[in-house]
């Protein structure tokens, strides 16, 4: 039997993100999983290119980290309280590669994550991190539409 021990849960911290973490925790009691939820900030050093002082770049980049990890603890502590066996972890670049990092490097066996974070503009500029994690992915990925969650 298939059994996923190791659940990798990317989160961007929207309101998309709370849908699927009832997802993740049916999942994760099934099989008695432990659970990895982690964000993934935009670098900015392309903004250095541009004239924007670097320790400017720099300072705001670990602003976002910082911002990012409290607002993860919060997460985790609304969401996942009753999951001890869970590790969370902010990560700096872009989202799909530092996904893909992270399942390799925590030898994780299943990703559940939304198809839909970012909307309109955001999606065309940035991409669908979804279609580029499902489509690399050394393991199963399982897709959750957000919107179309009970």
């Amino acid at each position: 039997m298939i059994e996923f021990k190791r659940i990798l849960y990317p989160v961007d911290l929207s309101e998309s993100s709370a849908k699927i973490a009832l997802y993740v925790q049916s999942v994760a009691k099934k099989f008695e999983s432990k659970i990895y939820i982690l964000f993934a900030a935009r670098v900015f050093e392309y903004f250095t290119s541009m004239y924007v002082p670097v320790p400017s770049v720099s300072r705001f980049e670990i602003e976002v980290i910082e911002g990012a990890e409290k607002r993860l603890y919060e997460f985790v502590d609304e969401h996942f309280s009753e999951f001890a066996n869970t590790k969370t972890g902010v990560v700096a670049g872009d989202a799909s590669e530092e996904i893909i990092k992270y399942i390799e490097d925590q030898r994780i066996d299943l990703v559940i994550m939304g198809t839909h974070g970012r909307k309109g503009m955001d999606k065309i500029i940035f991409g669908s991190v979804a279609e580029r994690v499902l489509k690399t992915s050394p393991v199963p990925v399982m897709v959750v539409n957000p919107h179309k969650t009970g």
